[in-house]
């Protein structure tokens, strides 16, 4: 990138067909019967549908495009996209440039190759996308993309942006319930919104094409660790390094043209890491940005010549990478419902929103579980780097002495945070606030949102958000039901916030997550401590999933039977990739450069004890040191093979995955052992791949 002077007034969205290009473009009574649709839910008439494609089409030439497509994320937890021309022959032997109504709302990709839980055959090939537009359209390279959700020919959702939606709505349909109860009278529905924060690894493209693992599965599957790691916290916050600091530049900049509002950049804890956070969006938009980013991501690091790995531990022995989803609710005229005010304790509606999300993540917890589950999160939740496996939440000081006070009677105080004097006379007093932050916790309440912090990196943010969405949604309908009842309202509220604190206190904890001392209490509490994907994948299934997910139409049980399915076949082929290619790596690179060292050991004690009656204790040692390692290894490598060959006979998706899990996965981690350890040994010359000091510190 240059120093050419950005105004970030002009580039800002210039890649998306937002309000001021639909103003531009649309008529006036187009445009006002797009944004009834967008804004109150109204069905959209098709002959309004074929004059905003037309204008649509010509907004995205007139930017470059040459081509179109249904922009849409599969249960594969990317994006796919499938680009059709917007030209149409005419008889003259020319071409002119189309885009109709029809093909805007509605597009037909072949659906067979999608993860599909057993909802489709295989050679049911028929799907559908619809027009989601809610979430605007942009230009990306020549392409215009029109984000679409995707369903099956028998209408059940094969995407992650359908159930989000109805999420969002049956949300909104239980909050503007409490919040009538509650007199507001101007409101018309509320509105989700998330901050995604993205933590990623950059290296050199050199180095990543000659590690077999990053290429195959994201991770290092071995490599010893450096003598530096992140023990001097140097690269916390650090000065950004000049080649980081352009590609960070160029990744803001094409974000910032898909309107992606990229706010904040820094370094984080580990070596060659870093993350970067964006301003709050609507749910649905978020979840869009957010798959944007991560594709920008690497396509911007390939110009650069380095990788983006989005995987959650590419390096053991450092701090892997999460997402921090940063969750609220608000009203479509203003209102934040998770403000607390300057008195929080006078603020009944705040509280009942609050105990509303206490309660749905004590009797859900299971299920937030799962939404945070995959291979790569594995390696990090609990492990003293992210949030424990346990679900708990954060209040801190002054709310919780709100939920104690309540427990007893009507809160009478707030505790206040004051003033902070430094020390120093020239620097100014600073506002203290009422409470501490707790990065140990998984989902911790931060002022007026909630930080889910457990969510994996690589993926996408909607599965979280569909459950959060849901299961807040399910208890708002409970309060509703029950205040809609009451005589005496406001004794009904306090009642009602009793007897949730008295029910679901025991979820809230202010302490240290990583400690030993936390995961005796959270049993004693009765909170479950799932420590693995294969564990927390049948929370999907359960009676009580499917009950709640029905009630509020954002899954049906074929639904949700479809993506545990999916979730769990996707664990086991993961697995089966990263044990295939630990046994190439070993086979083909690990041993034959620790035989060739110690073939060239036992020649240089040869050919010592040939020209001198030399000491050749060290060489000896060494070798002995080496050929035990190398036996232990092959032994290892056997092992691995053969538990993984029995893998893949194992019958039953759930019965496999904890194969998987209980006997597939330790032969790896024992393999890694001493593969690791050869590689502490061997010549660093004769080692076949790039390591760990190259990729973190060589950037």
């Amino acid at each position: 990138m240059n120093n050419t002077k950005l105004d970030l007034s002009e580039i800002f969205g210039c890649n998306v067909f937002n309000d001021a290009a639909m103003r531009e473009y649309l008529p006036k009574d187009t445009y006002k019967a797009l944004k009834r649709t967008i804004d109150k839910g109204a069905e959209l008439d098709p002959a309004v549908a074929e004059v905003v494609a037309n204008a649509m089409k010509n907004w995205a030439i007139n930017k470059g495009a040459t081509h179109f497509t249904h922009w849409f994320q599969p249960m594969t937890g990317f994006t796919a996209e499938k680009h059709d021309a917007f030209i149409s022959p005419t008889e003259d032997g020319k071409v002119i440039m189309e885009f109709s109504g029809k093909e805007l709302i509605k597009g037909e990709p072949d659906a067979s190759s999608f993860p599909s839980g057993g909802i489709r055959a295989t050679f049911e090939a028929r799907g559908y996308t619809a027009w989601d537009c809610t979430s605007p359209a942009f230009v990306k390279e020549d392409t215009l993309c029109i984000p679409t959700a995707f369903c099956s020919y028998t209408g059940e959702a094969l995407d992650k942006k359908t159930p989000l939606l109805r999420s969002m709505e049956a949300l909104s349909k239980q909050a503007m319930r409490v919040l009538k109860l509650f007199g507001n009278s101007t409101s018309e529905k509320v509105i989700t919104t998330v901050g995604a924060e993205q933590e990623y690894f950059l290296i050199d493209k050199e180095f990543f094409k000659k590690r077999k693992d990053l290429v195959y599965t994201g991770r290092t599957l071995f490599g010893a660790l450096p003598p530096k790691g992140q023990e001097l916290e140097d690269h916390y916050f650090g000065s950004i390094k000049e080649r980081i600091a352009a590609y960070m530049k160029e990744v803001e900049v094409e974000l910032w043209k898909l309107g992606v509002t990229a706010k904040t950049r820094h370094n984080e804890v580990a070596p060659a890491q870093h993350e970067m956070a964006p301003i709050f969006a609507s749910t649905n938009i978020a979840t869009d940005h957010n798959q944007l980013v991560m594709d920008t991501m690497k396509k911007v690091a390939n110009r650069h010549g380095l990788v983006c790995l989005l995987h959650e531990k590419p390096f053991a022995g450092v701090n892997g990478s999460g997402k921090h989803n940063n969750w609220s609710m608000g009203t479509d005229d203003g209102m934040n419902l998770l403000e607390p005010g300057t008195t929080p304790h006078e603020n009944a509606q705040f509280l009942v929103f609050l105990a509303a999300i206490i309660k749905a993540v004590d009797v859900h917890a299971d299920l937030l579980r799962v939404s945070a589950a995959n291979t790569g999160n594995d390696h990090r939740l609990g492990a003293n780097e992210a949030p424990p496996a346990i679900i708990s939440v954060f209040l801190g000081d002054q709310l919780t002495d709100i939920l104690e006070q309540i427990v007893k009677g009507p809160a009478t105080n707030s505790k206040q945070g004051g003033m902070m004097k430094i020390g120093v006379t020239t620097l100014p007093a600073l506002p203290k606030d009422a409470t501490d932050r707790n990065r140990t916790s998984p989902f911790a309440f931060t002022g007026n949102k909630f930080e889910f912090r457990m969510v994996p990196s690589s993926a996408s943010i909607s599965g979280p958000n569909i459950v959060l969405n849901s299961i807040v949604a399910d208890v708002l309908s409970e309060i509703a039901d029950s205040l809609e009842k009451a005589e005496d309202f406001n004794a009904s509220v306090q009642l009602l916030l009793q007897d949730i604190v008295k029910a679901h206190g025991r979820i809230v904890f202010n302490g240290n997550g990583y400690s030993q001392e936390w995961v005796e209490e959270a049993t004693k509490r009765g909170l479950p401590n799932i420590s693995s994907t294969v564990e927390a994948i049948p929370a999907l299934v359960t009676e009580k999933a499917v009950a709640l997910f029905s009630k509020h139409g954002v899954f049906n049980e074929i639904e949700l039977h479809s993506r545990y399915e999916i979730v769990l076949e996707e664990y086991s082929k993961q697995i089966n990739i990263e044990a295939k290619t630990m046994i190439e790596m070993a086979k083909r690179q690990i041993l034959p450069s620790g035989i060739k060292y110690a073939t060239e050991l036992a020649a240089s004690i040869n050919t010592i004890k040939a020209a001198a009656d030399a000491d050749t204790s060290v060489q000896a040692e060494l070798l002995t040191e080496l050929s035990t390692a190398l036996t232990s290894f092959k032994a290892k490598l056997a092992a691995l093979e053969t538990v993984n060959n029995e893998a893949a006979e194992v019958e039953g998706a759930l019965t496999q995955a904890r194969f998987y899990r209980e006997s597939v996965f330790p032969a790896m981690g024992e393999l890694r052992e001493v593969g690791d350890y050869i590689e502490t040994i061997v010549d660093e010359a004769l080692w076949p791949m790039p390591t760990y000091g190259d990729l973190l510190f060589q950037v």
